[in-house]
Parts: C-alpha cells; structure tokens; sequence
C-alpha cells in the first residue's frame, strides 16, 4: 500500500495523534471505556444469589443495634476501623472467616473497607465483654497504652434519639430489609432512655455472630 493511501485511511478514522491531541474526544473515550468495564463486573453481581441473599440465620438489626450503627457512622469508626476480611491467610488466621457478601445484605450503607489505623471489626462480635468496650470507649488507653484511638466519653453521657428509629426502620424496610410493623411500633420504647455507649456496644457485639 503507498503511503498517499495510508494517509488517506489514517485521515478516515481515529488515530493515536487524533485522540491524544484532542483532550475532550480522549476524556469521552475514557469514560465510555470505564462505563463499560463497571458495567460488565457490576451488573452481574445484582443476579447471584451469594451477593443478594442473606446468610443462614441472619436478622435485621434491633432497634438499639442499629441506633448504634447510626452512631458508628455518626462518630467515623469507618475512618479508622474495617469490616471486611480479605480472603488472604494472615487476615483469617487473625481475624476468623473471611467476610462474604450475604453477611451485609442488610447494611444500608454497608461498612466493608481496608482502612486499618484500627483493627478489623468484622467479626469483633462477643470478643470482649461489654464492660471491656464500655472502658475503651470512655478511654481506650485504659486498656490498651499504646492505642491511638480517640477516647468517646459522651458516648456513656448522651441518651438514643429514640424518636428517630422507627423511621430509620421504616426507611430501610423500603430499601428490602424485613423489618415488621411490630418491630417498627416497638422501637421508641426499646431504645428509650438508652445511652449512646449502650446502643454502640449492642451493634458490635453483634458484627460477625452470624457467620462462624
């Protein structure tokens, strides 16, 4: 082929100069290129069973476990503190069974993450006593000297916004989480008058009971 028609068929199409040269046309390409990659590894994850259905035995939060999510989300625990458990040895051998997706089905957001200025809580559930968290929220360093953690003393002072929870309740049952009327109806009294260190403690000693 002569060189006057390979010019020709360049001038027909894109070329590597055409594209790089042109900075709009380069940032189009790139986005429909990575639209299409997310939508191949996301869509079929919305039609496993794995990633859509819970775990044997798990249930909704209680009310005052998930007054206690709230505060962890309110307080950024996630900043510091993952809840997800790679499948990789060194992290089952300290931390117990890798995590799976049916064990978060229920979380709204969920807390998965590899952030770890703290360690893993994904299975920190029954670990220690309520005594123990009580103390390591007052002050961490109590129990742990050479903790970094913030110390979260009007955790143990400030009472649940019970008021706000049958909504919250209400809003996830929307979002697929089974909660019943009953449990909804119920949960300004069961959270009434309980500290925010109280309702904090009932949610992570729950995180990974589930799944042993």
């Amino acid at each position: 082929m002569s060189l006057d028609k390979v010019k020709a068929s360049e001038k027909k199409g894109f070329t590597h100069e055409t594209i790089e040269t042109n900075s709009f046309l380069m940032v189009i390409l790139i986005l429909c290129v990575v639209s299409f990659g997310g939508l191949v590894e996301i869509v079929p994850l919305f039609f496993q069973k794995s990633t859509t259905e819970p775990i044997k035995g798990l249930k909704p939060y209680t009310a005052l476990q998930l007054a206690g999510r709230d505060i962890y989300t309110r307080e950024g625990c996630y900043n510091c503190h993952s809840q997800m458990i790679r499948p990789f040895k060194a992290e089952t051998l300290r931390y117990g069974h890798y995590s799976v997706a049916g064990e978060s089905v229920f979380d709204h957001p969920f807390q998965w993450g590899s952030k770890r200025t703290g360690p893993d809580l994904a299975r920190v559930g029954k670990k220690y006593s309520d005594e123990w968290h009580r103390i390591h929220l007052d002050n961490p360093r109590d129990l742990i000297p050479e903790s970094v953690m913030p110390g979260y003393p009007w955790l143990s002072k400030n009472k649940v916004d019970a008021m706000h929870i049958p909504a919250h309740m209400r809003a996830l049952r929307t979002a697929g989480v089974p909660y019943t009327d009953d449990e909804i109806n119920s949960a300004a009294n069961d959270t009434y008058g309980k500290t925010e260190s109280e309702a904090l403690i009932a949610y992570l000693q729950i995180l990974g009971t589930t799944l042993k």
